[in-house]
């Protein structure tokens, strides 16, 4: 039963600095086609003049509440996160990033797949941008869907399910005991997101672009990606604490341990490698050829792209 006199989607939205882009989102928060929402804008400790930026929608408009990230919460994405989350009034609650557009059927789409079944988060799709906003593409009739059950918690470990920080809306009941990890600044939602289906929540999940990411070089990932040492640190350890719940939980299968094998060969980080063969229970000449498979991978690929030039 929703609450009439609360709103029913509270929409997280943290923000640090972002001054030159965030009107653009809230935007597109305003221009929403479901309308009973709550919007909580976490500073992080701007230096900026954010908050007078976000100040002609807040005195418009009462549903965007602009709120700083009190000390008890650790500076950064997970502790606003879980700030936004402790004063949230929605039934179900969305993250935002500040950077972004939302497709203005989100929150409806969204809604209209919970209410009509007996899942606990509805997942969709995002697409890219840089400096040009791609046009969003009308969404009439029926959208086809696909289950996300507990018993696929592989297919989102591996990302072939990628539920990334803002394509998910979420029953407020998956977060009743879960919060993010605050010693994590990146990878962070993967993490906790992992939490939430091996504690046995289930989505549903649909093809359709509800959401568009701006890519630029000062966004988490294009830092992680430019080997930045403290998010290349968050993503092994992000990494080494959802391989601890896949054991405790006994779900730490031959498939993973090879998904977290190649990821350390991927990622050039033998730290992984040792940590997942520490927690498998596979024999000894097992996670020797594992280690084999690391050392040597450099050399079997020059071998695999000469074999190809010859065969040319």
């Amino acid at each position: 039963m929703l609450k009439e006199s609360e709103p029913t989607v509270t929409i997280i939205l943290a923000t640090y600095n972002r001054v030159k882009v965030i009107g653009k989102m809230l935007d597109s928060i305003k221009d929403q086609t479901f309308k009973n929402w709550e919007c909580l804008i976490i500073d992080d400790g701007s230096s900026d003049n954010t908050e007078q930026i976000v100040s002609s929608h807040i005195k418009n408009d009462e549903r965007f509440i602009y709120l700083n990230r009190p000390e008890a919460y650790r500076r950064g994405l997970p502790g606003s996160r879980n700030y936004g989350l402790d004063k949230a009034k929605g039934d179900y609650l969305i993250f935002f990033d500040d950077d972004d557009i939302a497709h203005p059927r989100n929150l409806e789409i969204c809604l209209n797949g919970l209410l009509n079944s007996d899942n606990d988060f509805f997942h969709y799709c995002k697409k890219s941008f840089t400096t040009t906003f791609p046009k969003y593409r009308e969404i009439a009739g029926p959208i086809d869907h696909y289950e996300i059950g507990s018993n696929q918690f592989e297919k989102v470990v591996t990302n072939k399910i990628a539920l990334a920080s803002c394509t998910v809306m979420w029953s407020k009941k998956c977060f009743v005991n879960i919060r993010f990890n605050e010693s994590l600044n990146y990878a962070e939602e993967w993490e906790c997101y992992t939490r939430i289906l091996l504690a046995g929540y289930k989505g549903v999940g649909i093809d359709e672009i509800l959401y568009f990411n701006r890519k630029h070089q000062a966004s988490n990932t294009g830092e992680f990606w430019k080997g930045d040492k403290k998010r290349r640190a968050s993503n092994e350890k992000a990494i080494e604490l959802v391989i601890e719940d896949l054991q405790n939980k006994d779900l730490l299968s031959k498939y993973l341990i090879r998904h977290f094998v190649q990821m350390s060969v991927f990622l050039k980080n033998k730290t992984i490698l040792e940590h997942v063969l520490a927690k498998s229970n596979m024999a000894i000449i097992e996670k020797l050829k594992y280690r084999f498979f690391y050392k040597c991978y450099p050399v079997l690929v020059l071998g695999h792209r000469t074999k190809k030039l010859l065969k040319k």
